[in-house]
């Protein structure tokens, strides 16, 4: 999935991530986008970079939106 992340910069996402067999969505925040990978806030503080070849999709977080 070779797509600019620009407009989800920011946003609450949920990213469907792929390693060989293996499938995960991630939630967190886009803070950033470099050519060959982003930056994913999980959590409190925690900041992941995700390579662009492992994301299968990338889908607004409507559970971010609800309040407990």
């Amino acid at each position: 999935m070779e797509i600019g992340y620009n407009g989800w910069m920011g946003h609450s996402v949920v990213l469907q991530v792929a390693l060989g067999d293996i499938r995960v969505p991630l939630r967190g925040k886009l803070l950033k986008e470099n050519s060959d990978s982003v930056r994913l806030r999980i959590g409190e503080g925690w900041d992941v970079d995700i390579y662009k070849a492992m994301i299968q999709a990338v889908e607004e977080d409507k559970m971010a939106m609800i309040r407990a």
